[in-house]
């Protein structure tokens, strides 16, 4: 495992990479291209996060390759767990989710870099050193994102509770704190109960909570619930 500021070069050894992945085609898709590359070497795989966590603390890597909507702990949380238990092994997050709550999550987290899925290998490559260095280091429609927001002056950010959560969670989570169904919740917005049921599930996995009562009386203490 590098130190943070290593240089990878003055390792004298391939970087050392965990793919964390619910999906197999894209581990072993990842796990082909690392495999082409000299200096990258691909030294664990998990299905979700609890696996990831356990592959981390046996195997040590320089780098773990993230996604973050994984089944059980999810990828959010795991980075956190992660990046506390070892400072020392950077977290690259490869995801489909591109929201900007997503993003600031898992900076908040102590990833080091955001990538999409659909990254060519020369940008997963570069991402993968940049991140052993101890450099941060966002896809380009991310940084974009990033520096408008870094940009903005203080008064145009808006204080929101649990800004982590998109605008249509924090709806739900009113309606979860005000103790809907995922039915109700349903019929009052005009949504399908399964697509109420992964919202809620992603404010579980946000918020660190086991289930509906904790998120409830998180979200009552922050004035939710009273619509």
């Amino acid at each position: 495992m590098s130190e943070p500021g290593t240089d990878v070069a003055e390792l004298g050894r391939p970087v050392t990479v965990v793919v964390a992945d619910d999906h197999l085609l894209i581990r072993e898709g990842v796990r082909a291209l690392l495999e082409s590359i000299a200096a990258l070497e691909l030294v664990g795989q998990a299905a979700d996060g609890d696996e990831v966590i356990e592959v981390v603390r046996r195997t040590r890597p320089d780098v773990v390759i993230m996604d973050l909507h994984m089944p059980g702990t999810d990828g959010i949380t795991a980075t956190r767990r992660i990046t506390a238990e070892h400072p020392g092994v950077a977290v690259l997050v490869v995801t489909m989710m591109e929201d900007d709550a997503s993003v600031f999550a898992a900076m908040r987290a102590g990833a080091r870099g955001y990538l999409l899925k659909g990254a060519d290998q020369d940008e997963l490559r570069r991402a993968i050193n940049a991140v052993a260095n101890g450099e941060a280091i966002f896809g380009p429609g991310i940084a974009a994102r990033v520096l408008d927001l870094l940009g903005r002056p203080p008064t145009a950010r808006v204080n929101v509770a649990f800004p982590e959560l998109t605008a249509r969670e924090r709806e739900i989570l009113d309606h979860l704190a005000a103790g809907r169904s995922n039915s109700t919740i349903a019929r009052s917005l005009a949504l399908s109960p399964r697509t109420v049921a992964n919202h809620v599930s992603n404010i579980f996995a946000k918020l660190q909570v086991a289930d509906r009562t904790e998120a409830a009386i998180r979200a009552r203490e922050a004035g939710f619930g009273n619509s």
